[in-house]
């Protein structure tokens, strides 16, 4: 019955909600370069199609030039039952915006992913967190048809207790509560042999 009013109650505040695309926020004043390093996937809403499975590992740098690049390593499935760690390269173009991004991903890596995604950080204290959202579709009415959605920690063992309700409140106002899934990390990308997807 408890569980029966809370599903309820998650539903009314789902229907209150801005869902539509324009209106979510990003982090303000975004420093790319307090951001950049080593990243762990601890959380992700999958879109649809073929994408990273788990042990993902995404690094940031910023280039001589400043701008933005990103290489990301984790398990997929190809041709229905080919297990592989897939290394993929992408590079971001800039939006008026500095939390929002474009990124095109390069190589093989564009058939894993759907080419150029729109890429915002909503969040992030640089040091432990971040969440990352991507709509790929936008409906009539402004909310999104087909998102993805990363939460990253800095530590591979997952989020510190302290940042759980922050990250809860985020995909609360994302409208994408209780659609995430956990991401293990399981060594696969580090006991296998990667196919580099540049």
């Amino acid at each position: 019955m408890l569980r029966y009013i809370v599903a309820l109650c998650l539903l009314a505040l789902s229907w209150a909600q801005d869902c539509q695309v324009a209106n979510f926020q990003v982090v303000q004043n975004f420093d790319r370069t307090r951001y950049a390093g080593t990243w762990y996937a601890v959380g992700k809403k999958d879109p649809e199609g073929l994408f990273l499975i788990d042990n993902i590992v995404a690094r940031f740098t910023i280039l001589e030039d400043g701008k933005m690049t990103a290489t990301a390593k984790g398990r997929v499935i190809i041709l229905n039952n080919w297990e592989m760690c897939a290394d993929m390269m992408a590079t971001f173009e800039e939006t008026p915006d500095p939390a929002k991004f474009r990124m095109k991903y390069w190589g093989v890596a564009s058939y894993l992913q759907s080419g150029n995604d729109d890429h915002w950080v909503i969040d992030t204290d640089y040091d432990n967190y971040a969440i990352h959202y991507s709509c790929r579709v936008v409906d009539t009415d402004g909310t999104c048809l087909d998102s993805y959605s990363f939460i990253f920690s800095r530590h591979p063992t997952g989020l510190r207790a302290q940042d759980q309700p922050i990250v809860t409140q985020k995909k609360m106002e994302l409208c994408l509560l209780g659609k995430y899934r956990r991401v293990p990390h399981t060594g696969f990308c580090q006991d296998s042999g990667s196919v580099d997807t540049q």
